[in-house]
């Protein structure tokens, strides 16, 4: 089993890529393998941050957006609106920290 190589913060190759970076340049990983992990080090005994690398040379386009994702999306994001106590539509997503809307949250 081959381990992949680590590199430094900042430090990765040209031609390798995290997921957000691909996003910004408007590209996915397109189902191609990891082949690197960029880590971060952080304070007081914590585990580093990962970010897995991409090569930019393999990677895909990203998807349009169709009409039919873009109704899923707006559905979920109304079902996201809608207070389980009150049924109502809050105008907000519903922290997940409180599970209703902050008037029902308030008067228990």
């Amino acid at each position: 089993m081959a381990t992949l190589p680590v590199y430094p913060w900042r430090l990765a190759p040209e031609g390798l890529a995290t997921r957000r970076q691909l996003r910004a340049m408007g590209l996915r990983p397109g189902g191609q393998p990891v082949v690197g992990e960029l880590q971060r080090p952080r304070r007081r005994g914590r585990p580093p941050l990962v970010g897995y690398l991409y090569r930019v040379d393999q990677a895909k386009p990203v998807r349009p957006m169709t009409d039919g994702r873009s109704r899923a999306l707006a559905a979920a994001l109304r079902a996201r609106r809608i207070c389980p106590q009150c049924r109502r539509d809050a105008g907000y997503c519903i922290p997940r920290s409180l599970g209703t809307c902050v008037p029902c949250a308030d008067n228990p």
